[in-house]
């Protein structure tokens, strides 16, 4: 006969939630560790071969989750922060941006879940009929799991932001940005 599971064992699944102030250090952190150095390699989501230098910062955190335009999406287990992703309303579309899966539970289910919570969250709340995002194009495999999840590459690139730290270190000189979009209804 099992025995029951005691307090110390159970974990909760996932719970979706608006960032808070106090959420800004977590949310760095776990950004930066989805796709930059070494902790990075953990998952598969990794620009490290791309970008050095930093992803985000407190301060580009912070200004997302005190826009009136935006929500940052945050999805805690057992009172850890293990994901996220920004929601940005831009007119008759949401931008999906700042999307991080903690290494460690990447290819589990988890980076599905929060973008159909993503997409569900903009339609309801501004009533968006489209999802767009910016993928570095070079990005073959994470554009390919965006497509299974019902995204379509455009062809419209934007220019990587050479110089601007902010964006990292790029590693090689052909960076771009694809604009991928997804109908919400």
């Amino acid at each position: 006969m099992d025995s029951p599971a005691t307090a110390a064992t159970v974990t909760t699944g996932p719970a979706f939630r608006d960032a808070t102030e106090a959420d800004v250090d977590a949310l760095v952190a776990l950004v930066e560790s989805a796709y930059r150095g070494d902790s990075s390699r953990a998952g598969w989501t990794t620009e490290a071969d791309l970008l050095e230098g930093r992803r985000t910062d407190p301060e580009g955190v912070l200004e997302v989750i005190e826009s009136p335009d935006s929500r940052l999406l945050t999805v805690e287990r057992d009172g850890a922060i293990i994901a996220c992703c920004q929601l940005e309303h831009r007119g008759d579309h949401a931008y999906f941006g700042m999307f991080a899966v903690s290494p460690t539970l990447q290819g589990g289910g988890l980076g599905k879940a929060v973008i159909a919570e993503a997409e569900r969250t903009a339609h309801e709340t501004w009533g968006v009929k489209e999802m767009h995002m910016t993928v570095i194009s070079v990005r073959d495999d994470l554009i390919a799991w965006y497509e299974r999840r019902g995204y379509r590459r455009t062809g419209q690139m934007s220019p990587f932001p050479y110089g601007d730290e902010r964006f990292g270190i790029p590693q090689r000189d052909d960076l771009q940005f694809e604009l991928l979009v997804k109908p919400l209804v």
